[in-house]
Formats: structure tokens, sequence, C-alpha cells
């Protein structure tokens, strides 16, 4: 049993994203493992360390001072840029407009390639703004402060899985409506904008003419109305919206069994309504007060439930850095040692950027750990002391100072980590998480051997896991930057610059990202950073399956949609489509990258695993990715894992990436066998 699987039995925290503590106690409670203390952190004390520079590429137009910019978040587009970007905290889409803000539901269309709902207002409020900047923010909400010059107008507060827009107030003000809102009863005044109801409540009296009056502190919360609405729909959204959100908190435990995540929906009353997404609702999970209805989006159908706190389980995931290789007989074993020489004698010189440089590193510490653990520690010692000195280079905390390549840098102004040399945008903090989850996992898997390692590497490895995952918002860096709780994966995007919002290519990337924040903080000692580091890998693999490799075909939102897997999602669209390549095996391999050890949460549908690879690679591996394509295939079962490791010694070498090797490749199949 690893130290990881011993700390399973107890591994317990909280992750607080907004002021106040989501509730704690020591022991296992109906809604799963218990909740304890975040990683203790002194972020100000691992900036102070390292060099700073003006390195980053931000613009944060429309932030006020004092917050780090929210890079990487569903809301980013409403930051940056010239003009703000439409976003989607689903149910909803959002836009701010030149003097107020529009919502609506969007419409689902499904295409052979892609799921559309874009943003679709349907209700336009002006308020005679002359700007807008967000205010606050967490980890699942923002709070975005109408102007009117200087002056504060007002605040709208919006939120993942809410169904709620709501106004507040800063002095008495005006609303104007682009659609009358009709008052009838008790209830809440309506709306019809083509076949779907919209909600408003109100202050007794605010409305009259189209308009909606508001005194200072008065708050007006527009809704959508759902599909499928029982009686006691209405009644619950309109004792809901009366009390406007304030704000989230995200609290998080982890068991042997699932790791938990509670989303808590403040506000000052005692009634709330949030909705769930399908992955959400997937397995066992525990109970709820749902069945208010439903509405539809590009993810599937999001149930309407009552309550102020969604809590959720995923399979809990177990971080690792090695395979299983207990059973390899002799002559397996001699041949993975043979395959693992050449790769060794093999191995380029390091790459300088941050993708293709981690990746590297990432890739020889796979080759020294399968070399320890196969006892040839003598075929992999060369490149051991390569990768060990390459990776010192790279920690070395004011390394900048005297290079301009190979070292990180603290940018001040954008509050984040940028390594020199920079790639894929990752100066404007795009892939942060894929590109520092490989330097998190090599600094993991070596150090596990060898503390004084983890010294020498911890300065800046603790400060890229910050910069990925702080568990609390700092003034030095945001909340979770690359990781949504809600959605339960990450964000590639830094600021979003997109009609259709943010977005996530690799979600196996995202995977090995949080399996290396924890097997870093294993190594390094930190039992918190553990601890969160699987639950994010438990959800991301959750989400990954959901809505990358193994979305439910059966479900309506895909009827039409002509693909076994969705390789690109957005807020506002899914496509089967790729950054870098129109062909099959992209859309799947870059799923499937790098395999690590953890790879087999993929596992559990034979069948889907072959359809899967049917339409990836109809005529063969030999095609890109071919390589993690068949050690892919190896999960349907050992006979599948079995024919894969015989054609393995036929692939051409220019199909194994960058990132892998032959030798990795048959440890793997053969660990499956």
């Amino acid at each position: 049993m690893t130290a990881a699987s011993r700390r399973f039995r107890a591994a317990v925290a909280l992750l607080v994203v907004a002021v106040g503590l989501a509730g704690c106690g020591p022991d296992a409670t109906p809604d799963g493992p218990a909740t304890a203390a975040t990683p203790d952190v002194d972020a100000a004390a691992l900036v102070k360390a390292v060099d700073k520079g003006d390195v980053a590429k931000l613009d944060p137009v429309r932030l006020a001072d004092g917050l780090a910019p929210p890079t990487n978040k569903w809301f980013s587009g409403l930051v940056f840029g010239a003009q703000p970007q439409p976003v989607f905290p689903l149910p909803l889409s959002f836009g701010l407009t030149t003097d107020g803000f529009q919502l609506g539901l969007p419409p689902v269309t499904t295409t052979a390639s892609s799921i559309v709902g874009p943003f679709t207002p349907a209700v336009t409020v002006a308020a005679g703004a002359t700007s807008a900047r967000v205010s606050a923010y967490d980890a699942v909400s923002v709070t975005i402060e109408l102007l009117d010059g200087h002056d504060v107008l007002g605040s709208v507060v919006l939120a993942e899985g809410s169904p709620f827009v709501s106004f507040t107030a800063a002095r008495d003000a005006t609303l104007h409506v682009d659609v009358p809102f009709t008052a009838d009863g008790d209830g809440p005044a309506r709306a019809t904008v083509g076949d779907r109801d919209y909600g408003l409540e109100a202050p007794d009296g605010a409305l009259a003419s189209g308009a909606v009056d508001l005194n200072k502190g008065q708050t007006a919360t527009w809704f959508p109305l759902p599909d499928h609405a029982t009686d006691g729909t209405l009644k619950a959204l309109t004792d809901a919206a009366a009390h406007p959100l304030t704000g989230t908190t995200v609290a998080y435990g982890i068991d042997q069994a699932v790791a938990r995540t509670t989303i808590t929906y403040e506000s000052d009353g005692s009634t709330g309504a949030y909705t769930t997404m399908p992955h959400q609702r997937a397995g066992d999970q525990p109970d709820r007060t749902c069945g208010l209805g439903s509405y539809p989006s590009i993810y599937g159908t999001l149930q309407l439930c009552a309550g102020k706190a969604l809590t959720t389980w995923a399979p809990t995931v177990e971080p690792s850095g090695a395979l299983d290789l207990s059973h390899l007989d002799a002559t397996r074993r001699d041949a993975v040692v043979a395959q693992l020489a050449k790769d060794v004698a093999g191995t380029k010189p390091f790459p300088s950027d941050t993708y293709f440089g981690g990746k590297a590193l990432y890739r020889a510490a796979t080759l020294v750990q399968l070399g320890h653990q196969l006892d040839a520690d003598d075929v992999v010692k060369p490149l051991k002391a390569k990768v060990v000195a390459a990776l010192t280079e790279w920690t070395q905390p004011k390394g900048c100072a005297t290079r301009d390549t190979r070292c990180f840098e603290y940018d001040e102004s954008a509050r984040g980590v940028v390594g020199r040399t920079p790639s894929f945008g990752s100066e404007e903090f795009n892939d942060h998480h894929f590109h520092y989850g490989y330097f998190l996992g090599a600094a993991g898997i070596l150090a596990a051997t060898d503390k004084r390692l983890a010294t020498t590497f911890a300065p800046v490895m603790n400060l890229l896991a910050q910069d990925v995952a702080a568990a609390k918002g700092s003034d030095e860096f945001p909340v979770l930057r690359t990781f949504d709780p809600y959605q339960g994966h990450g964000w590639a995007s830094g600021t979003s610059p997109f009609a259709d919002g943010n977005n996530q290519e690799s979600s196996s990337e995202a995977v090995n990202a949080w399996n290396g924040l924890a097997l870093w903080g294993e190594a390094s000692g930190q039992d918190a950073l553990t601890t969160q580091g699987t639950w994010m890998l438990s959800a991301e693999a959750a989400s990954a399956k959901a809505y990358w490799t193994n979305p439910d075909l059966d479900d309506p939102v895909y009827q039409g949609f002509d693909h076994q897997v969705v390789s690109l999602n957005w807020g506002g669209k899914r496509d089967w489509s790729t950054w870098f390549s129109a062909e099959p095996s992209a859309m799947l391999g870059i799923q499937l990258l790098p395999l690590s050890p953890v790879g087999t949460y993929l596992a559990g549908d034979p069948g889907r695993i072959r359809a899967n690879v049917a339409e990836a690679a109809p005529d063969g591996y030999d095609v890109t990715f071919g390589d993690y394509l068949l050690m892919y295939s190896g999960l349907a079962g050992p006979d599948d894992a079995k024919r894969a490791y015989q054609e393995a010694a036929t692939l051409p070498d220019d199909r194994i990436d960058d990132g892998n090797s032959r030798s990795y490749l048959m440890a793997w199949l053969s660990a499956l066998g």
C-alpha cells in the first residue's frame, strides 16, 4: 500500500473560495467524506524567493483594483480584451452591453460534428452604465459592478449552476427592460420570449411601465422557468430569488471510494436552487431534492434542484507515478529492459520551452522510474543524472537573473508564474496546468525516493502548484486558476477571447496535471496538497469520461452527432475537432496522452474503448498518436492488451510521441496483461 493509499482512509480537506467557511467536521457525513483544512501555504514567501519580471501578456481592462487577474475562468472573457465576451454560467448565457447586461437560455443545436448552444439574449437590461468591471469572484461565481463614470450603480451576481442573475442597486436606480414583465398575483412578474417564460422577482411596487425602480440596496432577480416544471417550481424559484446570491464556497473531501465536492450558494435566505450536470448524477450520488424541472444544455439535461448546497461524488482515482509490474515474468522483463536501454540512449536534449521541455522531463522521469522498478537502475543512471540536473536548473529560484530560458519568473501585475521560454501562449496563461503538470509529475517521481531533491525543487515547484491550483485566493494568486469545481474540469485559455466562452481540449493532460500535483505533494511531505490533488484528479477524470471520451450517446443532446468522442469542449459549444489536426486519431489521442499510470481511469467499458479506437484508427496504428491509441486499446481487456503488445513491436518509431517511449508503451501493456 502506498503512502497515498494509507492517507485515503482519512484524507479530507477544505477549500475556502469566498468569505466564510464551508461546514467542517471530523467524521464522515451523509454527503460523503468529511472536510478538514486546506493546504497552509505562505504564497507571499514563495513569491519573494523567486525572480520577478514583466513577462506576461495580460491586460485586464475590466477588473477592480487589488484583484488577481482571473485567468482561465469560465468568466475570463468578461475581464480581458477590448470588448467583453459572452460567458456561459450554465444553465444561462450572459453578456455585458454598453449600458447594462443581457441574459438568456441558450438554444441547443446538434450537427454531425458539433453541439452548439450560443449566447442568445432573451432579456436585455439597460442600467445607464458607461462601463463595467469584475469586483469580486470565487471559484464558481462572479460579481460585476456597473459604473456611471467612477460611481457604482449596482452589482450583478451570477454563478455556474444557478438559474439566477441578480442586480443590487448601490444607489437609487431605474432599470429599463426590453421585454414586458407582468406581475400576476403573489408570484413573480413573468415575460415570454420565444418559447421560454422568464421570471422577475423585485420589491413590491418596483415594476412599472417596462422599468424596474430600485432603491439603494434593493435587488431585482431574473431567471428562466424550466421545462417540466412542477406545482412547486415557481414558488421555489421565487423564494430563492428573493434572497440573491452573494457568492459561493467550495468544500471537498476524499476517501477510498469517492471524492466529494460541495458547492454552497451563499445568500441571506434559507432556501435556494441549483442545477446538476450529467456527471453530477452519474453513479452513486448523495440524496438531493430535485424534480423541480430541467433546462437544456450542450452537455445534456440540467436538472433543477432545491437547496443551497450541491454535493457530488466522483470515484476516487489514486495518484500514481508507477505502473504495477509485479507480475512480469523474466522474459517480458528482459524485453522491456532491453528496450529501456535503447530509449535511454536515444533520449534527445531536453527542449527549453515550458511545454515540450516539461513533457521531455516527464518522459525521462518515467524511464528512470521504470528502471528502478525493473532493478535496472544501472541502465537509467545516466538519464537520471541528466533529468535531475535539468530539473535543478529549472527550479533555481533566481535562474532568470542569469539566463533567458529554463527558468520561471513571477509577474507581479499578472499575479502568476510564467516560464521562459513560453509556448502555446503560456505568457497569456494558456495551458498552464498542462505545462506545469509535467514538471510537477517529474519532480514528484524523482523526489519520491530522494528527499534531498524535494528540498532542492521545492521553492519553484511549490510556486507552480500555487499558480495552477491555489486552494485559497490571495494577493499573489487567484483561487484554483485552472480548475472549475462546478464542471469538474479545467479551462485552458488564459484570457478566453472567444464568443463561445472558455475551452479545454486535452482532458488527459489536465488529469495528468492533478496527478502531478498530488505526486509532488506526497514526495514533498505535504499531505494536504496530496489530498487536494487527489480531489482534483478524481473530479477531472470523471468529467473527462462524461464529456470527452465516453459521453452518453443515448442522451438526446447527441442525436445527430456522428462521432464517439468530443475532443474540444467550450462554454457554448462542443466540437469534434482539435486546435492542431483534423485527423480522427488526433481527436481521441489528445484525450489520452501521456497515459500516465493513472490512465486506467479510462477503463471500464470494453465495447466503448474498441469503438473509440475503431473510429480513431480504422486502418491501424500508423497514425498520429498511434502509440497512445495502441496503449488505450489494451484497456479493453487482457486479450486486447496482449494483441496490442504484439503490435507494438512493429509500430514505426515516428509514431512514438515525444512524451512517450517504446519501453513505457511495452511496460504499460504488460501491466494491463
